[in-house]
């Protein structure tokens, strides 16, 4: 049998099944039992076939029988608890085998470089999968051994009497999400615990103070948690989280890592009346919510590494939204209308057009080490790097 003819998906779920080659009932009892001499090698085939997916994790003919070994010890070690997986689809174990178990192995491997925390940035759109994917990556790094902590943009919110009065002061914020409304000095703060002694160095960089932060054992860290549900839907701080230390924390948002672009881009964009931006006041709005993000500077430098959940149509995210307010509905809880949903990521295309930012981050490299493309059914795309993306397919 030619050894492209049987996919991955096919050995793991005969892998899953119990009937593996090797062991009948799944796993193997020590190395000597683990020959899986044909499917190892098939597996192995279909790693560097996708060459630009194995560019992204740096899998090579020299490194791919490690790489296989490790998903497949990854994944027996999984195999047991695969229902407890907070996403059911009809490709998840191809999902599971290309993007979740290299990812983790990746940050596994970025991890041990440093002696400190890995601080993973994770940007991604309404829908992408952020918040599904930390908890995915969490299962499976701690069978790596690794401690993992998810914090959000939404976490670091300004408190919702902060949020009054900042609507008071610009009107145009109505909504919390967009530049401007998070407490940067909070998200900065717990970040430098997190990475522990390492945080002196960019202290003095972004603060210079003689008192900079000591390289002291940080026993105690509080994560700031945030519940949306608090006055009536419009959202407060609530009691943080108390940790003891994190071996990698993946913090996701919206527009985490997001850069200002340059004047002349930005309105070379707007120039072009790109939906929903018509009126002069969109593109005013636009400008001061580019200008915003020179602010977030300082707590981007805390990342250590930045992915991109890039959907193949940034529109399709109003589409997501929708379904998911259906669904809500359909489950007896209240949701909003088709016009209040539209309207509300509407404002934050307004605010941030993902044509622009969202693109100009994946185009230019800015930064970003992995490209994950979201496709209309919410299945996974091209996997790759930024430089690797062809944005015009």
């Amino acid at each position: 049998m030619d050894r492209s003819t049987v996919t991955p998906v096919e050995i793991l779920h005969r892998w899953q099944a119990g009937v593996s080659e090797a062991r009948p009932y799944g796993g193997y009892a020590n190395e000597e039992d683990r020959p899986f001499a044909p499917d190892f090698d098939r597996l192995a085939f279909w790693e560097l076939a996708d060459d630009v997916r194995s560019r992204a994790f740096g899998i090579t003919p020299d490194t791919v029988a490690d790489v296989v070994g490790c998903k497949t010890d990854l994944f027996f070690s999984l195999v047991g608890e695969l229902h407890t997986f907070p996403l059911k689809s009809t490709v998840f174990l191809e999902t599971l085998w290309n993007l979740w178990l290299p990812l983790a192995i990746q940050l596994s491997t970025a991890k041990q470089s440093l002696n400190r925390p890995l601080i993973q940035g994770i940007l991604g759109g309404q829908g992408t999968g952020k918040t599904t994917l930390c908890q995915i990556l969490r299962l499976i790094l701690g069978k790596l051994g690794y401690s993992t902590v998810s914090l959000s943009l939404d976490d670091i919110y300004k408190t919702y009497a902060d949020r009054q009065q900042l609507q008071k002061a610009d009107p145009r914020l109505i909504w919390r999400g967009p530049p401007g409304t998070h407490d940067i000095d909070l998200g900065i703060a717990v970040l430098d615990k997190l990475r522990g002694s390492q945080t002196r160095e960019l202290a003095a960089v972004d603060r210079p103070k003689p008192d900079a932060l000591q390289p002291d054992t940080i026993k105690n860290i509080a994560i700031p948690r945030f519940d949306k549900s608090a006055w009536g839907g419009a959202g407060d701080r609530t009691q943080p989280e108390i940790i003891s230390g994190a071996d990698i924390v993946l913090f996701e948002g919206w527009f985490v890592g997001v850069n200002p672009v340059i004047d002349a881009k930005l309105n070379e964009f707007l120039a072009g009346a790109p939906f929903p931006i018509f009126t002069p006041a969109d593109c005013q709005f636009a400008r001061d919510m580019n200008a915003k993000l020179h602010d977030y500077l300082p707590l981007w430098k805390r990342l250590d590494r930045l992915m991109v959940l890039y959907p193949q149509d940034y529109r399709i995210s109003q589409v997501w939204r929708n379904q998911a307010e259906r669904e809500m509905m359909a489950a007896g809880k209240s949701g909003m209308t088709e016009a209040e949903i539209n309207r509300f990521v509407e404002y934050f295309w307004k605010a941030l057009h993902p044509e622009l930012f969202i693109k100009s981050m994946v185009e230019g490299g800015d930064g970003v080490d992995l490209v994950i493309e979201i496709l209309g059914d919410r299945t996974v795309g091209k996997i790759c790097r930024a430089i690797d993306l062809k944005l015009n397919d």
